[in-house]
């Protein structure tokens, strides 16, 4: 999993936490990180219909959908995150040992039954429950 999720996640709980728009600069201060980062997630973020933006002296992002509505999963969707991976194989698929040549293929579909029941767990958290845990309500 890349960090991109982790940024989609503190920048749209920000965002409902402030209520109001908010730059890429007022967010990568507040994740620590650089506003060309924040623009690269935001963007996809827009792409699915979770921001909007808006232009000006004032501008920046908002939710285009209430908190309580936004899901990790479509968070993580939107990012293209994958939460259980990995691109080291083990064995070698020419050896003519089963276990050496067919390991790989196991742990992938292992990885793949993983990261499906992460994604699914996460279709019961939303950014206001994020937000609640934060702010322990």
């Amino acid at each position: 999993m890349t960090s991109e999720f982790g940024v989609a996640v503190h920048a749209l709980v920000f965002l409902a936490q402030q209520r109001a728009t908010a730059s890429s600069e007022l967010l990568a201060k507040n994740i620590c990180t650089n506003p060309a980062r924040v623009r690269k997630v935001m963007g996809k973020l827009k792409k699915a219909g979770l921001l909007s933006t808006k232009e000006g002296v004032d501008g920046g992002y908002r939710l285009a959908v209430p908190p309580g509505e936004i899901t990790l999963r479509q968070v993580g969707e939107a990012v293209d995150a994958q939460f259980v991976s990995s691109r080291w194989h083990s064995g070698d698929t020419d050896l003519p040992c089963l276990v050496a040549s067919g390991m790989a293929g196991v742990m992938d579909t292992l990885y793949g039954q993983l990261d499906d029941l992460c994604k699914t767990h996460l279709e019961g958290i939303t950014i206001n429950s994020v937000k609640a845990m934060l702010l322990h309500e």
